[in-house]
């Protein structure tokens, strides 16, 4: 008999991606994506964020908007910064309050439009997929 050993979970590591065509300001998709990398668990408290400097070459695009959007997470208290040794995830919990969640759910509304539109498809059509994944309420005999 061999003892099985668990192995632990693989976190793929966190990368940000912008896209230039949706209509966000990049700093929008910088702070969304900062918060859905929390939610989802890839990013947690203490992981370490390129510094402003980096990202901004990596994405290129303006440090300064880099620095908006860590800016904005700081005072939302997702991120600390600690001068000489860069910006961290924070140990505050992800709170959404109503209008934050409104207005990503327009977003995400908005840019899957977007997408079906350009691939082809009708709102109707993409509503009535979506439809499709609610669930089926189970028949009574």
């Amino acid at each position: 008999m061999t003892a099985r050993t668990q192995t632990p979970a693989v976190r793929l590591p966190f990368r940000f991606g912008l896209d230039m065509h949706s209509g966000v300001p990049v700093y929008r998709q910088l702070i969304d994506q900062v918060r859905g990398g929390m939610a989802s668990g890839s990013l947690s408290a203490g992981d370490q964020l390129p510094t402003v400097r980096q990202l901004a070459v990596d994405l290129a695009i303006n440090p300064n908007t880099v620095l908006r959007a860590y800016r904005e997470l700081e005072l939302g208290g997702l991120l600390e910064t600690h001068q000489g040794t860069g910006t961290f995830v924070g140990r505050k919990k992800l709170e959404k309050n109503e209008a934050e969640r409104e207005r990503q759910l327009t977003q995400m509304a908005g840019e899957l439009a977007a997408r079906a539109g350009a691939a082809g498809f009708t709102v109707e059509e993409l509503i009535e997929r979506l439809r499709e994944l609610l669930p089926h309420p189970t028949q009574r005999r």
